[in-house]
């Protein structure tokens, strides 16, 4: 047996790949799949099964594109009608090798999801892994909210039966091997963790702890933030995702190309530090740090309009591509050639916004009226406290409460530690804010210097 898990950072997802006697499959695999059919290479194995654990809301599938790559055959759970693969239901078994992967239908976080269980007969015939999909996590417990609010309840108690009947009883032994890590959208306090089992949730996983009552109870209260590109994914991966059959060739654009792209409304992210964007950029910029992209881009850009991207150097743009590409944004037009500093030297028009220090602040606030703005999410906010008098909307629902945002005074923007608030001073500056000022170190210096915070 050898076995492999694969992590795209920034989605903190993972996916995996498990073979035995010349054969594997692979579970829940990401878009750019090349990696997995080195790996099976690597063990003189070929890909035989393509295994998605239910329909993803965060990523776009990658089973079509390797299914396509190696002629394995696809599965997803059958409460679901896919325009693509094949249906598996409670009990079903796949032999690869000494290895047998048996399906269990787990249903909550969506009604077609599975759980596949492995058991190596060359040890044993007890449970040895299971893949868990986005059923229970290492520390919590995934959403169960994208049915509307009058189905929150009856999901709850889905996932809260599946994991207590199906997944514990298999035994405190049993590796367990989530789709997802910590920082991911699909929970909210999943631990730093590679790897679990089962026994250690059981003893450790507060949301288990909770008992049924009280996790159904939370769950209907529960509103997590819910970026809008998740209803994307959810028709792209139910329908299948175009094969790309290698990954899309953006290329450099010169100035020319950038003014001509900016006169059909394309988007261009800016991924530099939020004090080059603040010192200088291009109009109309959206200002999303290289890491960032993964978990904000989905807020604020669509699928339709071309992308542009800028830095100042160029080395390490491919990682910056495939951030887009396992999102579904194919419509990469290019990068700026020559990085930002070849604008400049063309005599282009600049944006600027504001920065200040905590200590800045500080006296500012005193001497004057401003409208101080906190863009972290609420579990921040509610962690560490808050500056007294800030107003508090979560980076990613900006669009849609910035007419609450006055214009007639300095607005001041701050995060954990200044990236999201660079991102709030380019969503502003793009909406005409005249007058808009990122605090660099966020909260996190506010605290280092000791200045006081609200509960």
């Amino acid at each position: 047996m050898w076995f492999e898990r694969i992590v795209a950072e920034g989605l903190a997802h993972n996916s995996y790949i498990i073979g035995s006697g010349g054969v594997a499959a692979v579970i829940d695999p990401r878009r750019d799949c090349n990696l997995y059919l080195g790996l099976a290479g690597q063990h003189d194995a070929v890909i035989t099964h393509v295994f998605e654990t239910h329909r993803n809301e965060d990523y776009v599938t990658g089973a079509p594109e390797l299914a396509h790559r190696c002629g394995a055959q696809i599965y997803h759970g059958s409460r679901m009608d896919f325009a693509y693969g094949n249906k598996v239901h409670e009990g079903d078994r796949f032999t690869l090798g000494t290895l047998e992967l048996s399906v269990l239908e787990t249903p909550g976080h969506t009604e077609e999801s599975i759980t596949l269980v492995v058991t190596d007969a060359e040890v044993s015939r007890e449970p040895y892994m299971v893949f868990s999909g986005d059923t229970l996590f290492s520390g919590d417990i995934a959403r169960t909210d994208f049915f509307g609010l009058e189905r929150k309840a009856e999901m709850a108690e889905k996932i809260y039966d599946s994991i207590s009947r199906k997944i514990l009883p298999l035994g405190d032994g049993v590796i367990l091997c989530p789709t997802h890590g910590a920082g991911s959208a699909c929970g909210t306090t999943i631990a730093d963790h590679p790897f679990s089992t089962i026994g250690y949730e059981k003893r450790s996983n507060p949301v288990l702890a909770m008992g049924k009552d009280a996790f159904v109870s939370r769950r209907t209260t529960d509103s997590p933030y819910l970026p809008p590109y998740f209803r994307q994914m959810e028709i792209v991966n139910q329908e299948g995702p175009p094969l790309l059959s290698s990954l899309p060739c953006p290329r450099p654009l010169a100035v020319p190309d950038i003014t001509d792209l900016i006169g059909t409304g394309c988007q261009i992210v800016d991924i530099r530090s939020p004090t080059a964007f603040a010192a200088g950029h291009i109009p109309g910029s959206l200002s999303i740090w290289r890491d960032g992209i993964s978990s904000f881009a989905g807020w604020f850009m669509d699928y339709k309009r071309p992308i542009v991207i800028v830095d100042d150097f160029t080395p390490g743009i491919e990682a910056v591509l495939r951030q887009f590409v396992r999102m579904g944004y194919d419509a990469t037009a290019g990068w700026l050639a020559g990085g930002f500093p070849a604008w400049c030297r063309t005599a282009q028009p600049v944006g600027i916004t504001g920065t200040c220090t905590v200590q800045a602040l500080k006296e500012w606030l005193i001497h004057e009226k401003l409208f101080l703005l906190d863009v972290r999410d609420r579990k921040n906010r509610e962690g560490t406290g808050h500056i007294a008098g800030s107003r508090h909307i979560f980076i990613g629902e900006l669009p849609q409460h910035v007419h609450e945002i006055p214009r007639d005074r300095p607005v001041v923007v701050y995060c954990d530690a200044g990236f999201k608030g660079s991102l709030a001073a380019s969503v502003l500056a793009m909406r005409g804010y005249p007058d808009v000022t990122n605090v660099l170190g966020g909260m996190q210096a506010w605290i280092i210097a000791g200045y006081p915070s609200e509960e």
